[in-house]
């Protein structure tokens, strides 16, 4: 294959990844406007309102818990502080929708947090008040505790690259600790705040497992209830495109941020020195670790202890033959997914090297784009051309051969695996990007001085150079998959049921300890790419101590 079939190979694959939101797009527009009527006048309203007072709260939780932990762990040695810093990851192991059905189990009525007040204290039903954790706030609150280490994580490494200068020259006018954090060093680090805050929303937007569960209206719900519930296809795809919209304006935004993030550092870059720690001692010290402390407990500890318990008092077996079954058709969606995915952010990034410059550009945008667009949009993108698809060659071979042919695409795993590419192709591409940036141009000449083709310099040369990216980025691509639940649900072939169905099924049906077992498989294969996050934070080396400054010893060290 030669460069051009190279480049061209990229944009199918980058094609099929976009397929989806172009077809949901021209769904929609093509539905009765009398459908998009009465979705205005009716449901539309309140699932914008709802999506919009979730992605505040969500934004503004995740922002303030990732940076203030950000800001802990890299300004001040505390004790404790090397086993929080990585334990501040932790709760990336889960699906908003498994902690749902932990927090559920222990603050709902029945639960031992509210059947304990009222031992405690003698009190009937009526004689408190207590928040309910189904509603638009115990949905924000599940998706904050899950979501804040992408935050957490951009936001550390901002920090950890900033000026130990500019921080101590705050403080020699006079700025006490905090005032220096809010007016120097929380403005340089805002780019990469807002790009995690961004990734938050994303994230929050796409949820359909928390917000189903809690019995919260959102266009995700939305797109679900009008598919199956309803049978409308059309308004499936009017609010699939609203909220494809709000997804890709995202998506603008954060790109944005980036690009002005990467203009700042480089304005910065050799000027400043990192960051050192403040030791903290006695009471505050004890006070920013408490302060660490609480989202790990309550974002990993606490659910795992509630899962763990519920698991035990169901008297299920992973070894069970449905069971077996669930893992083997979750391994097997996942696989697949992965090497289908990994094989085609490949084949783009290696496009994109041939030919560098905006084409490039285009082709790795375009092939990103889904990551930014929830699964139910990408199902009924990838359904409704394929079921009339399937339609017309039924249709075709009937009239013609007297052959039913029934459905060929529409329910099998293959369309699954293309919903699931195009969903996670950005993250693949992320992995790939990097590691393919190390390996230096000159390397590829070589090759192709020794008459290599393009093809033989990637699979020869690339790929056994970026083994260890290549399978940092099948570990993410498979383990996005195990936990992906809307698209699963609406495109999943028949009795071809995964581990997070299962659990999303028993949950919906109020089986909250049947569906503690698949959920805590769920949050063990979450915790591999988190393991090699926490080996990356725990390889780096601690700055050397110091004391904690006042203003005057700011004033020598500057």
């Amino acid at each position: 294959m030669g460069d051009r079939g190279m480049i061209r190979a990229g944009w199918a694959v980058a094609a099929l990844c976009v397929l989806p939101m172009v077809a949901a797009v021209i769904a929609a527009l093509l539905g009765d406007l009398e459908t998009w009527r009465g979705l205005a006048a009716t449901v539309l309203p309140r699932y914008a309102m709802t999506t919009l007072i979730l992605v505040v709260l969500v934004a503004t939780g995740t922002a303030v818990l990732g940076t203030g932990a950000a800001w802990l762990v890299t300004l001040y040695r505390f004790p404790g502080r090397r086993l929080v810093e990585i334990a501040l990851a932790l709760p990336l192991a889960f699906p908003a929708y498994v902690l749902a059905y932990a927090y559920t189990t222990l603050l709902d009525y029945p639960g031992p947090v509210q059947t304990g007040l009222r031992e405690l204290f003698g009190w009937g039903r009526r004689d408190y008040w207590f928040p309910e954790v189904r509603s638009t706030g115990g949905a924000a609150a599940m998706l904050v505790i899950c979501l804040y280490p992408y935050v957490y994580l951009l936001a550390r490494a901002a920090f950890r690259q900033q000026s130990a200068s500019a921080y101590l020259a705050a403080r020699t006018l006079g700025q006490g600790p905090f005032r220096a954090f809010w007016r120097v060093s929380l403005p340089i680090a805002r780019p990469a705040i807002a790009g995690g805050v961004a990734l938050t929303v994303m994230e929050t937007i796409a949820d359909y497992g928390t917000v189903s569960y809690f019995g919260v209206q959102t266009f995700s719900t939305g797109i679900y209830q009008a598919w199956f519930s309803m049978g409308d296809r059309a308004a499936a795809a009017q609010l699939a495109l609203c909220l494809l919209s709000f997804a890709l304006l995202l998506a603008a935004l954060e790109r944005i941020q980036r690009g002005r993030a990467r203009a700042h550092m480089r304005g910065l870059a050799g000027k400043l020195a990192g960051m050192d720690a403040t030791e903290l001692t006695g009471w505050r010290g004890g006070l920013a670790c408490a302060a660490c402390a609480v989202p790990i407990l309550a974002g990993f500890v606490i659910p795992v202890a509630m899962l763990g318990l519920m698991a035990s008092e169901a008297n299920q077996s992973l070894l069970d033959p449905r069971y077996r079954m669930f893992m083997a058709n979750s391994l097997i969606l996942a696989g697949t997914a992965a090497v289908v995915t990994v094989a085609g952010a490949l084949l783009i990034a290696f496009a994109a090297r041939l030919r560098a410059g905006r084409a490039a550009t285009a082709l790795t945008l375009v092939a990103g784009l889904g990551y930014a667009v929830p699964g139910g949009v990408i199902a009924v993108g990838l359904l409704v051309p394929f079921a009339r698809l399937d339609n017309l060659i039924d249709g075709v071979m009937e009239a013609n051969f007297g052959i039913d042919t029934g459905l060929l695409f529409t329910g099998s795993i293959w369309l699954l695996v293309i919903a699931y590419m195009s969903r996670f192709m950005a993250a693949a591409l992320s992995a790939l990007d990097a590691g393919m940036g190390t390996v230096a141009p000159s390397v590829d000449a070589v090759a192709r001085t020794l008459g290599r083709g393009p093809g033989r310099v990637l699979l020869g040369v690339h790929v056994p150079l970026l083994k260890g990216t290549v399978m940092t980025a099948l570990l993410i691509v498979f383990v996005d998959v195990m936990k992906e639940l809307p698209a699963t649900l609406i495109m999943r072939p028949f009795n071809f049921d995964t581990l997070a169905v299962q659990a999303h099924r028993l949950a919906s049906d109020e089986r909250l300890a049947q569906a503690a077992l698949p959920s805590l498989v769920i949050v063990a294969f979450g915790l591999l790419p988190v393991i090699l996050v926490c080996r990356s934070i725990g390889e780096r080396r601690d700055p050397k101590p110091r004391r904690r400054p006042d203003a005057a010893a700011a004033g020598k060290v500057a």
